[in-house]
């Protein structure tokens, strides 16, 4: 898998720290896994293309939310899910025989076909509208105050998981066009008035941002613990 980070550093001294690594997604659905199980803790599907190579402990992207593999046997796998996870994002809302779009971490060698995706959901937002326009299906998509300054014309966002482009905007809500491949592939296609998706955006965008916010002052540890890069030092 690629990371952000490397899994240890040193300091000035030559002592050996930890640093929290963050896995990455494209953006790129490889296989549509249908829900077997659903609990408190514990969601389950069945797929077959992701599972190629998979093992316990590995992680995958569910609807682009970042998730542990737990358990893996046959056609099926499961990961544990916390009740934060559940609220905040769609997941919690899953019943059995739901389809969910899946991802593979983005290993060292693999393309980077959509944009860099963490998999981790900044919020939900609302399809409010579905029409076609001659080969393309146009989704438009409410998208919460806190990701407006994110969300730019042509740039990208994760949608479920899926990478993007913004085809338009306004300061509530946004639109992405469907291509055939993109509806076919993925959940996106089924997707109607009123359902709720999960939305990333463009870890890039954040950056752009916050430099400006912060007029000249470049990227620092601060700034990537701010932003989940990593997490505390400790000592070792």
């Amino acid at each position: 898998m690629i990371y952000w980070l490397a899994d240890t550093w040193r300091n000035d001294y030559g002592r050996r720290r930890s640093l929290q690594v963050q896995r990455m997604f494209t953006g790129i659905v490889e296989e549509i896994g249908t829900v077997i199980e659903t609990g408190r803790e514990r969601l389950a599907f069945e797929a077959h293309d992701v599972l190629e190579g998979m093992k316990i402990g590995d992680s995958i992207a569910v609807n682009g939310v970042c998730l542990t593999v737990v358990t893996l046997e046959n056609h099926r796998f499961s990961v544990n899910v916390m009740p934060e996870t559940l609220r905040c994002t769609n997941l919690g809302g899953l019943y059995h025989g739901d389809q969910v779009n899946l991802e593979r971490a983005l290993v060292l060698g693999g393309r980077l076909g959509g944009h860099l995706v963490l998999g981790h959901v900044d919020d939900t937002g609302e399809v409010l509208d579905v029409s076609s326009e001659e080969t393309a299906r146009i989704v438009r998509i409410s998208a919460p105050d806190k990701l407006t300054p994110y969300i730019v014309d042509k740039g990208f966002a994760a949608v479920d998981g899926v990478s993007l482009t913004i085809a338009d905007l306004d300061g509530f809500s946004f639109v992405v066009s469907l291509v055939a491949y993109t509806r076919e592939n993925t959940t996106l296609g089924r997707k109607r008035s009123g359902d709720m998706v999960n939305l990333e955006v463009d870890i890039l965008a954040k950056y752009v941002e916050n430099l400006k916010e912060r007029k000249g002052q470049g990227l620092n540890s601060a700034f990537l613990r701010e932003y989940g890069f990593f997490g505390g030092i400790d000592a070792g």
